[in-house]
Formats: structure tokens, sequence, C-alpha cells
């Protein structure tokens, strides 16, 4: 997109954009979602989650553009803000190609800044990285219990694990992000479990234990799942964590 006045001010409704806008020009941000951690210290206006943003108060804001993402800002929300006369520029991101091409869409043709270095260096990051070679491990990826919910098809998550030589087993259902019962979960023929800290907080003590006869890899989801400045590092850290 192109905007029609210069951007000003602008609305972040998701994580990862909050910190690639703050890590390129951290004036712009009027105003952000609760659930915007990074970068730390960050001192614009909150305006409620990711699912019930105040839409009232982001249109009192008046930001030059609202950013937001097709999975993790609900259509209403969105619709409500364009009824209020304001710029929304959604994302979608299934994958590691279109993050970048949506980080370029938002920050430059959006926001109208030149291309971060940060960027280049993710992008570099990737590119290095040597392609997988054999079969590769076969895993679970739960993002979520009671119920469990797990990585299927499609996900942003489950093409980097493949680039790391993580083959998701539920890569292949309808669903992007199935419901499968425990049980199921366990005699799936995977050898690996891996349990990210976000959505779901899974951790040491809550998570492997669900899967006794599965070696467990606890992954940063901020680097699992987030497309920003984390990218640059998410190779390393992400390798790291798996034992590639």
């Amino acid at each position: 997109m192109t905007p029609r006045t210069p951007v000003r001010r602008v609305v972040s409704l998701v994580p990862s954009l909050t910190e690639a806008v703050a890590a390129t020009a951290p004036g712009l941000l009027a105003a952000v979602t609760d659930w915007c951690s990074h970068p730390p210290g960050l001192t614009a206006e909150r305006i409620g989650g990711t699912k019930n943003p105040d839409t009232a108060r982001i249109a009192a804001l008046a930001p030059d553009l609202v950013l937001a993402n097709e999975e993790e800002n609900r259509a209403p929300d969105l619709a409500a803000l364009r009824a209020a006369g304001l710029e929304v520029l959604v994302t979608e991101v299934r994958g590691l190609r279109q993050a970048f091409r949506e980080l370029e869409r938002v920050l430059v043709d959006g926001c109208g800044l030149a291309r971060p270095r940060w960027l280049d260096e993710a992008e570099a990051a990737w590119a290095r990285l040597p392609p997988p070679t054999g079969p590769g491990r076969r895993a679970v990826v739960p993002v979520w219990r009671r119920p469990w919910m797990v990585l299927g098809r499609d996900t942003f998550a489950g093409d980097l694990l493949a680039r790391l030589g993580v083959h998701v087993i539920h890569a292949e259902h309808a669903e992007r992000y199935p419901r499968i019962p425990l049980d199921e979960l366990n005699a799936s023929g995977a050898d690996l479990v891996v349990l990210p800290d976000e959505p779901y907080r899974f951790t040491a003590e809550d998570g492997p234990e669900a899967f006794p006869d599965l070696p467990a890899a606890l992954v940063s989801g901020r680097h699992l799942t987030w497309y920003g400045p984390s990218l640059a590092q998410a190779p390393a850290v992400l390798g790291a964590a798996l034992g590639r």
C-alpha cells in the first residue's frame, strides 16, 4: 500500500510488528497491545489485547496507520477501525519468505521508512543456514493444552522448523491448529516434542511430563512464532534448543 499522507502515528495490534516498528522508528508508535512485550521498556499507550482491542480508544488516537494480522486480530475489530475512517494494513504470514515480504510492505510501503538493516541481517541469517539433510526428525508441536492444540498445516512456525530439519507431524492436517487428544499425540509416531513458551507457556515442569516417551525441546516462542528483528537470531537460538 502507498499511504495517502505521511505516517507519523502508528497503532500496532501485533507484537511482532510492534517490535519491528520499534527497532526501525520507535517514535512512530502511538499505541500497542497489552501483549507487546518487546522491546522491553516500551512506553507507547496500551489499548487492550490482540483479540479485544479498545477500538474506540484507537480511533480517538487518530493514528495514520493501524497494523494488524489476519490470524492474530479479529475481523469485526478491524472492520470497526475502518468504519471509523482509519487506514488498516493487515498482514498474512504463513512462511518465512512471506514474512520477509510482509515486513518490507509494512515498514517501507506502509510506514514510508527506509528498509532497516536488521531485516537484511535476518534474511542473511536464514540464507546462511545449511539445508536439512536426510529425513529429519518428526515432531509434535503443541501450542496449547487444556485442550491440546498443535501446529498443523501452513504455519510460519512449521516452516521455520522444517528449515531446521524438523518435520511437523501434523503439517498435512486439514486444520492449521488442530485439537488432538493427548493419547493420539503420543501414538503419532513422533520422535520429538517441541514445546514453545508461547502462546501457552510450556516449561520444564509443565509439558514434557505429558510425553514420557519423547525427548522434549523447550524453545523460545518469540523466535519460533514472531516475524521481526528476532528472526536475525532465530536460526541460532532455535538450532541450539533443537540440538541442531
